[in-house]
């Protein structure tokens, strides 16, 4: 059965799933890109290879999520599911249903925060970034590895996985970088009460995951071993940089009083909610 990982672009996923990866993944708890990769994104293309589909034909692969999840879910083991999907139903399909996922873990971010970093890992301009976030019909283009996915606005894709209640476990970004001990003692207490009844917890084990999953680790990682998931510089042809800023992102210093004035009026409810105003 699935536990979902899920968020809006650039919100905190990798740090979430370095975390879990290097915790459930590795014997000693330290982080590699090994393990985050055990991690897998859905709708990845390899999860439809099997069900003898028109690989190219949109509609057939969104009426057929829920197959797809059938298949993932054959071995009947828990596993982790990355997404950037809303929780919506696509084409009258659903994304997902409780008989294929036991629960979601949900990281969200100041989206002040989120359309700096969108700009950079997107290679797009502060406006164009603004414009895409606050966009309610936003999809994620296909691409070799990954099918189109609806993505909503940074409130859709937000508001869509609060649906699930109490199945879902909303994490701030904030909190797992300033409060990282008590914020993941709360995670795996959480995904321990959706069904993994032979957790126990090993706190040496954790304390490594904390200590080398820490920001400056990772990018220092990235410098020495090829990181898959940074995207390709159309100009370079060369991956850009993943962990650029992480926690030192700080709108203050990069957004203009007008994208901030557009983001706060869109997301008003919601920030005010999160304690982000």
């Amino acid at each position: 059965m699935i536990i979902w990982l899920a968020s809006y672009p650039k919100s905190g996923n990798t740090l979430l799933r370095a975390i879990l990866a290097s915790y459930f993944y590795s014997n000693d708890g330290n982080f590699d890109f090994i393990n985050l990769y055990k991690i897998q994104q859905f709708p990845s293309v390899q999860h439809f290879k099997n069900l003898n589909l028109d690989l190219l034909n949109e509609k057939d692969v969104f009426k057929n999520f829920i197959e797809a999840q059938k298949l993932i879910n054959k071995d009947k083991k828990i596993k982790f599911m990355k997404t950037h999907g809303s929780l919506a139903k696509i084409n009258n399909c659903n994304f997902t249903d409780l008989n294929n996922s036991l629960g979601a873990i949900y990281i969200v971010r100041d989206p002040r925060n989120v359309v700096t970093s969108f700009s950079h890992h997107y290679d797009l301009k502060i406006d164009e970034a603004t414009r895409v976030i606050t966009d309610p019909t936003r999809w994620l283009v296909k691409t070799d590895q990954i099918y189109k996915t609806f993505l909503g606005s940074w409130s859709v894709n937000y508001n869509s996985w609060k649906q699930m209640r109490d199945k879902v476990l909303i994490v701030k970004y904030e909190d797992l970088i300033s409060k990282k001990k008590t914020t993941m003692l709360k995670i795996l207490k959480f995904i321990e009460s959706l069904g993994l009844n032979d957790f126990k917890l090993n706190m040496n084990k954790l304390n490594k995951v904390i200590k080398t999953t820490e920001f400056e680790k990772m990018k220092e990682l990235e410098k020495k071993k090829d990181f898959k998931e940074a995207v390709l510089d159309p100009k370079t042809k060369k991956r850009k940089v993943f962990f650029k800023l992480g926690p030192r992102n700080n709108w203050k210093n990069i957004l203009d009083l007008k994208h901030v004035k557009i983001i706060e009026n869109a997301f008003q409810k919601e920030m005010i909610e999160l304690g982000y105003l």
